[in-house]
């Protein structure tokens, strides 16, 4: 009774954590230069959480507005358009979001020149402000989208669960190594794909379908004690048996949600390789600090000889089974 308890217990403390299973989007503000010192402006800000009531960029000093900004508002994220002219040019001069400092989320700052060359950089509530440099560099770019796919991962509960759920399913480092690499493999291969624009997928679905995965995954740890007490060796699970096939078929699902973020930045034109490659590359860190911080726990536990109560894994997977399922059904319901 009191491991039943404990286990009712962990299911609700999960599901009363916040519901976003991602830090808020990033906001996105683009300079394109259609004539020299002319410049195209979007704005791209979701409008969740106020933030498209709180952020508020600063035109450069030098620089006007030559028209009205225009508004659109497209599902959750509000688009502004404006012509921006600054007869001094860009390079040199601040820009700023005024209230980025009291929000939770970052601003990605991206201009494009008419000689094809573009700077990319990120602002933060630390940093709510940058000065346009005058020679862009390809460093900005590794930088910028490194950071973006660590925090992505990191920042991101519902991927975490994924992974955590894997690991504590899988035994052995063989099949763990087999099992993390088909799953970063998968969702390279559908990351690449989706922001190349080979293949395009509605992130609705996706995120919903993601939810389901972790939940398919949380029932499996939930049956995996019987097998374990060796109450019937024939119901060894998929995932027990094959790790590496439901890791990469759920890692091809994990890609597009990785895409879908990507997409709400954005990538410059003419170093999309090079953004991708380093965005993949920072959540594959991402996810290793994650890896890594999980089994230094285990071995804090250990070393401490702590009492650990044996139903313990029962207990995660009804937590992660309680969240993910709420995800499944807020997130099925906003596919309508």
């Amino acid at each position: 009774m009191r491991a039943g308890r404990r286990s009712a217990l962990l299911a609700v403390t999960l599901c009363a954590m916040p519901a976003l299973a991602h830090r808020l989007s990033p906001a996105f503000f683009g300079l394109t230069e259609t004539e020299p010192n002319v410049f195209a402006v979007q704005w791209k800000v979701s409008i969740s959480g106020g933030l498209a009531a709180v952020l508020e960029p600063q035109v450069p000093a030098g620089c006007s507005l030559a028209q009205a900004v225009r508004t659109y508002v497209l599902d959750d994220v509000r688009l502004q358009h404006a012509t921006l002219e600054c007869p001094t040019g860009l390079p040199g001069q601040a820009f700023a979001v005024n209230g980025l400092a009291e929000t939770q989320t970052d601003v990605l700052l991206r201009v494009d020149y008419l000689n094809g060359s573009s700077s990319t950089q990120r602002l933060t509530p630390a940093a709510p402000s940058a000065i346009i440099p005058d020679q862009p560099s390809t460093l900005d770019v590794v930088r910028t989208y490194l950071v973006l796919g660590v925090e992505h991962i990191l920042l991101g509960i519902d991927h975490l669960l994924f992974v955590l759920a894997l690991l504590l399913l899988v035994n052995g480092v063989g099949r763990l190594v087999a099992t993390v690499t088909a799953f970063t493999v998968a969702h390279s291969i559908t990351l690449g794909a989706a922001t190349l624009g080979f293949v395009h997928v509605p992130s609705a679905p996706v995120e919903a379908i993601i939810a389901l995965s972790i939940l398919f995954l949380a029932s499996e740890l939930a049956r995996r004690r019987a097998v374990a007490d060796g109450a019937d060796a024939a119901a060894a699970n998929l995932t027990t048996r094959f790790p590496w096939v439901v890791a990469f078929a759920f890692g091809l699902l994990h890609g597009f949600g990785f895409a879908g973020a990507l997409s709400e930045v954005g990538v410059p034109e003419r170093a999309v390789p090079l953004a991708l490659l380093f965005f993949n590359v920072g959540v594959e860190l991402g996810q290793l600090l994650f890896i890594a911080a999980v089994f230094g726990f285990a071995s804090l536990v250990r070393q401490a000889a702590l009492r650990v109560p044996r139903n313990w894994q029962r207990a995660v997977a009804y937590g992660i089974g309680s969240v993910s399922a709420f995800w499944v059904v807020e997130r099925t319901i906003a596919v309508f």
